[in-house]
């Protein structure tokens, strides 16, 4: 049988609207894989079903061409690596030790909880997050539109008057003129600078900078610790279980923890490991990682039930995570209408403050 057009030695191939597959394709695909395979369907009648139920206009092809190239020889983790946009290393490596293991079935449904998990607490993260960005969106549309279409009313009123105004008001009045002015350069300004954060925080030296930065900002900076701990102890669980040597595992999880601070540190782990240490004993001395992860990781190397402990420890920073998201929310609330304040109200009241001094502006004309 000729092998389909991008199998074998075909290369790696990108996918469009990729990003949107990992986050809302993939975790029921691989539940309803893991399951189908547990049911006792070959693997090639369960991908065929899969892209036949699939609404995701680009994962379908992706799926297609998974089964043509296991159709040709390859297997599921192989035909799996020509896509790496969609399935990682770590899906990858999970799917291949559950090939090794002959229990791929529940590999699959491993992998499909780990996805879930990931996707649950982005979603956290993000719903926690969407309030007071909206309400800083809001700040600035209000701002912006006020500094100009309202001030310049106030401002061709008060050229009437001749006396000094008011130090807040003339510094409005100016900042109102100076934007209306050159308001496109001002937008050409932003985008560009947008642009070049972007590209600056894709760079190695940028990522380094911002990771860190996100590990060591007030408050956040622990919700971030918190988030890259549950990640770690997560993956590193479920590719045990699926069979993945440990030093494979940690090169893995070193480039799939999303901060790369704590990817470097579990790259020292790594080679900590290789020479013979537990990996609590090369986490003890790092800082990305709390204290209280190496000593339940200690514990559970001594019983040596680190798969489980590690579960354990992901759920607990999960749950550490949910705990710190409901109070910043409660938190926020108050602070963002304090914030709201300051800045309309700052404005509002620069703009009125010569209201208050008419009678000295017009007896001073």
């Amino acid at each position: 049988m000729a092998r389909p057009s991008g199998s074998g030695k075909r290369g790696k191939r990108a996918v469009p609207g990729a990003r949107r597959i990992v986050l809302q394709a993939l975790p029921g695909f691989t539940r309803q894989l893991g399951a189908m395979l547990k049911a006792g369907m070959p693997i090639v009648a369960c991908l065929n079903a899969l892209e036949e139920q699939t609404d995701h206009k680009h994962f379908k092809p992706v799926i297609a061409q998974v089964r043509a190239a296991i159709e040709a020889g390859e297997t599921l983790s192989e035909a799996l690596r020509h896509y790496p946009s969609v399935f990682d290393h770590l899906y990858c490596n999970m799917v291949a030790g559950g090939e090794r293991s002959g229990d791929l079935s529940e590999t699959m449904g491993r992998l499909a909880g780990f996805l879930e998990s990931s996707a649950k607490l982005r979603r956290k993260v993000k719903s926690a997050l969407m309030y007071p960005t909206i309400v800083l969106i809001m700040a600035i549309i209000i701002a912006t539109g006020l500094i100009l279409f309202v001030v310049p009313v106030f401002a061709e009123m008060f050229a009437d008057f001749d006396a000094a105004l008011p130090v807040p008001t003339q510094l409005l009045l100016d900042f109102s003129d100076l934007l209306r002015s050159h308001f496109f350069y001002v937008v050409i300004v932003l985008i560009a600078l947008g642009f070049a954060v972007r590209y600056w925080k894709q760079s190695d030296s940028g990522a380094l900078v911002w990771d860190t930065w996100m590990l060591r900002m007030p408050v956040f900076g622990k919700l971030n610790r918190f988030v890259v701990s549950a990640r770690f102890a997560r993956m590193l669980s479920q590719m045990a279980r699926s069979g993945v040597p440990i030093l494979s595992a940690l090169r893995i999880v070193a480039g799939a923890t999303g901060n790369r601070v704590a990817g470097r540190v579990v790259d020292e782990a790594h080679a900590v490991v290789e020479k013979g240490d537990p990996l609590s004993s090369a986490l003890i001395k790092q800082t990305v990682f709390p204290i209280s992860l190496v000593r339940m990781l200690q514990a559970g190397e001594k019983t040596g039930n680190i798969n489980e402990m590690m579960d354990n420890i992901a759920d607990y920073y999960e749950d550490e995570v949910d705990t710190m998201l409901a109070g910043l929310t409660s938190l926020m609330e108050p602070l963002l209408m304090a914030f709201l304040g300051i800045v309309i109200g700052g404005l509002v009241i620069s703009m009125f403050l010569p209201m208050f001094q008419m009678g000295e502006i017009v007896g001073g004309g």
